[in-house]
């Protein structure tokens, strides 16, 4: 066991001292606690490791399962269709294993403590030691101006501690012998000697940190549901997969033959979403840096889109920090003129500027006087105070504890207590200057402590926080779009109310934290629909109510600057920092506001708005390919026929879904959320998948029939079976050649048909006239139908072209594609007419779908 800490002998004398109460450790007992490892060691990173990450991300199933195609397929010497079977998947997994360690390096380097020396009392002499090699039962001295890095008491002396970055409460907090001081609060007045009693990660500041680094990713409702589809997809691969590689193998098909069919299969699964996701958020993220925000969590914009509540702190997000003021009322007679002159010189002369005295400063400047003696103000005294030169006691304080020193016997000299309580009411700071009845009295005691004479009345002070410029328009604007506001703030709930309502706040009833602590979650979760302004909250409980407003169903954006904001920042969808609040916000949160402007939300909801629209009609192209496919290869199987794809094949999908989904996310507007996404997905689909298909299946199995007796009649030329001969990897000479080039031919002919297919389906999509708008409304843009027509004509080039062509598994002969486009144009008009008689809908027992609007209007 450690040797215990030395027993503190305080006497009542020398707790008002700052001398060392004890000589403190002795080597052994320090040494003893370095053993126990009782230390103030830093607190080490708590999320996962970088090799865990990468193991997470680079082998999971999916892509260990494409990695062993892709070795399979190149021991087989198919470079190309190895490619094409690993490529996107290893590179969603890396940049989403980049993603997540650019996190864990930013949380790992979170500290809530600096790395200064600090004076300990050892073996009855000071030294100075890091701060990390503080042990528990040192005496550790606390001055101003230094941070404080243990928790435990004090046991000598008397300090004002500042606990804003940890609690939020914006005033220092005097601390006297016995009480506790906590590890990452400041030292702002007084001296002192403190024992340690928890260290490290047991100490206040150790706790916060490895909170605040649990590395959390939120998933955004989007991303849920692409997450839904590519399950249910896998699942239905996987299915499917059965099926047909069971009837591969009854068949007695090579190795290689199950090995691409493999490596098909495997391609159907929309692993490109991801990657169109990432490319999508890193897009909104560069735009709307340019507006003031920098994204930290990639997919930070999109959320903000969804959030309907927004809960910010007070001081720092709402307000500047700064005070105002807001009148000045002369009492006893006094002209403004003067009192405004002696309030500015007074201010003037101030020796260590606080928030009130730089107000004053700025409203009344004057020129400094020659000052005799000051009292300095701190949260203990609640006043300050100056004697000039010439003997003028100049007092500047909380009306409570100035008034009794008034003479109240000599009339006109009392203050009006309404008209204080009434200011106090509505949030503002009302500070009474008073000045000593008799010139030359001094404002200390025998004893050389602060201390009031008596004094008359002057003037009231009134001072208002300052809201930050943007605030009230943008709260204004934030309601406009059905979003709440919600107050969490460590200040007094009436100042926080009369503040929310100047910024356009219905305030309302402001309930005060200890409250909160008398509720159960459920009364909590009723409470938080009702209420917008919270006063007096500790962090814990900011995170409380943040989780009850998220099991009531909102999604919530938290905004705050101080390390008490963190939890709940932490705890909410989306967190958001000032950047000129705490580096811990800073480092935990998904967005910071570069500029500390309230209004830069705005555009980023718009910014986010956008990339669901993006994602959304990106589902519309990616999953109708998936599921022609998956729908070509259960009918073909059925039939007895080989199987219609090779994974060179597969490389079509850049321009039958890579290049049109990421083209339309770019051309995206920002318009409402669809709320039945996935329903309408299916609508879609449904009937797309079926037609596409059908057509498909009879165009595969047309030239699986007909081309066998062209090649047997000696129709097709000496070119052309040269060009089969390539494809295939089989002689004409050898058996196996006609069934080999047949397959390969209605390969091709289905490929050119789905190929040209798809471009067609962009203006189903995207009609640029009402010709085509039997889906949805026409659009203003036209560039979706330009982008179909470049497209097709880059496709037939690449089909004309016997090197592009074989890189794609194409076989180039003429006739294949007089049958696939006249396929197209008549799949076009059958499509058409389904979807114009919502025939899905009417088979489903649906109600009819009302088309979407091209746009919805959205305020920029």
């Amino acid at each position: 066991m450690p040797a215990p800490a030395p027993p503190l002998e305080v006497s009542p004398t020398r707790q008002a001292t700052t001398s060392a109460p004890a000589t403190g450790l002795t080597a052994a007992q320090v040494a003893e606690q370095h053993r126990a490892g009782a230390t103030n060691a830093p607190v080490t990173g708590t999320s996962r490791s970088y090799a865990a990450i990468v193991r997470t991300h680079v082998l999971s199933t999916y892509t260990t399962i494409l990695f062993s195609i892709g070795v399979v397929l190149l021991v087989l010497d198919r470079p190309a269709d190895a490619l094409t079977s690993v490529g996107v998947g290893l590179a969603n997994a890396l940049i989403g294993a980049a993603q997540e360690c650019r996190a864990k390096r930013k949380l790992d380097r979170l500290s809530l403590l600096d790395d200064a020396a600090v004076q300990v009392l050892r073996d009855g002499a000071e030294i100075v030691v890091p701060a990390a090699e503080v042990v528990r039962g040192d005496l550790v001295r606390v001055r101003a101006g230094r941070q404080v890095v243990v928790d435990g008491p004090v046991v000598a002396g008397h300090v004002e501690a500042d606990e804003s970055l940890l609690t939020g409460e914006p005033d220092p907090v005097p601390r006297g012998v016995g009480e506790t001081l906590l590890s990452g609060s400041h030292c702002v007045a007084g001296n002192g000697w403190q024992r340690a009693d928890l260290l490290g990660a047991r100490s206040h500041a150790g706790r916060l940190t490895m909170e605040a680094r649990k590395l959390t990713t939120e998933r955004t409702p989007l991303q849920r549901q692409i997450d839904s589809v590519v399950r249910l997809t896998i699942t239905l691969t996987l299915a499917l997969s059965g099926i047909v590689l069971g009837q591969a193998v009854l068949r007695a098909e090579s190795f290689l033959a199950i090995v691409q069919i493999t490596a098909v299969l495997v391609g159907l699964v929309p692993y490109g979403l991801f990657f169109l996701v990432a490319v999508a958020y890193v897009r909104g993220a560069a735009r709307i840096a340019q507006r003031g925000a920098l994204v930290q969590q990639v997919n930070a914009v999109e959320s903000l889109s969804h959030v309907d509540v927004v809960c910010t702190d007070k001081t720092g997000t709402l307000t500047t920090g700064r005070l105002t003021v807001s009148e000045i009322l002369p009492l006893g007679g006094n002209r403004c003129d003067d009192v405004r002159a002696v309030l500015g010189r007074y201010a003037a002369s101030v020796t260590d500027a606080n928030l009130t005295c730089t107000a004053l400063a700025a409203a009344v400047p004057g020129d400094a006087w020659p000052l005799r003696d000051e009292i300095a103000f701190t949260s203990s005294l609640r006043w300050s105070g100056q004697v000039t030169r010439d003997g003028a006691a100049w007092v500047l304080g909380a009306p409570e504890v100035v008034a009794p020193h008034l003479r109240p016997e000599i009339d006109g000299w009392g203050i009006d207590d309404e008209v204080v309580a009434d200011r106090a009411n509505r949030g503002l700071r009302v500070l009474l200057l008073a000045r000593a009845t008799r010139r030359g009295a001094p404002l200390r005691g025998d004893d050389g402590r602060p201390a009031l004479p008596a004094l008359a009345p002057v003037a009231l002070v009134v001072l208002v926080d300052e809201l930050r410029g943007e605030v009230v328009e943008s709260v204004r604007r934030f309601r406009e779009k059905g979003v709440a506001i919600t107050v969490l703030s460590g200040d007094d709930p009436r100042t926080v109310a009369a503040l929310a309502n100047l910024a356009g706040i219905a305030a309302g009833t402001p309930v005060a934290g200890p409250v909160l602590d008398t509720l159960d979650d459920d009364a909590l979760d009723e409470l938080v629909e009702r209420t917008t302004v919270y006063g007096r909250v500790t962090p814990e409980q900011k995170e409380r109510v943040v989780a009850a407003l998220r099991r009531r169903g909102h999604h919530v954006a938290m905004l705050g600057d101080g390390v008490n904001d963190a939890r709940a920042l932490k705890r909410a969808h989306i967190g958001v920092a000032m950047r000129s609040g705490s580096p811990v916000t800073r480092d935990v949160a998904d967005i910071v506001l570069v500029d500390d402007s309230f209004a830069a939300l705005l555009p980023a909801r718009t910014e986010g708005r956008r990339i669901i629209d993006g994602l959304s009609t990106s589902l519309y192209v990616f999953l109708p390919r998936l599921a022609v496919q998956a729908l070509v290869i259960l009918i073909t199987t059925a039939l007895g026929l080989a199987f219609p794809y090779t994974p060179a094949q597969g490389g079509l999908t850049a321009l039958t879904v890579g290049i049109p989904a990421l083209c339309l996310t770019m051309w995206a507007r920002p318009t409402a959320p669809d709320p039945h996404l996935l329903r309408t997905l299916a609508r879609f689909v449904a009937p797309v998948a079926v037609v596409t298909a059908t057509f498909g299946t009879l165009v595969y199995a047309l030239l699986h029939a007909w081309l066998p007796a062209r090649l047997r009649a000696g129709a097709i030329s000496a070119e052309e079976l040269a060009r089969f001969e390539a494809g295939t990897g089989v002689a004409r000479s050898e058996p196996g050649f006609v069934e080999a080039a047949a397959t390969l031919g209605a390969q091709t002919g289905m490929s050119a048909f789905t190929t040209l297919s798809s471009f067609v389906l962009l203006l189903f999509l995207k009609p640029p006239h009402r010709f085509f708008a039997t889906w949805t409304a026409p659009v203003p843009d036209r560039r979706p139908a330009w982008l179909a027509a470049l497209l097709a004509v880059t496709f037939l080039i690449v089909a004309a072209v016997p090197v592009l062509a074989s890189s794609f598994g194409l076989a180039v002969v003429p006739e294949l594609f007089a049958i696939a486009v006249p396929a197209a144009l008549v799949w076009y008009v059958a499509l058409a007419v389904v979807f114009r008689c919502r025939a899905a809908d009417r088979l489903a027992g649906l109600a009819p779908r009302q088309p979407r609007r091209a746009a919805d209007p959205v305020t920029r």
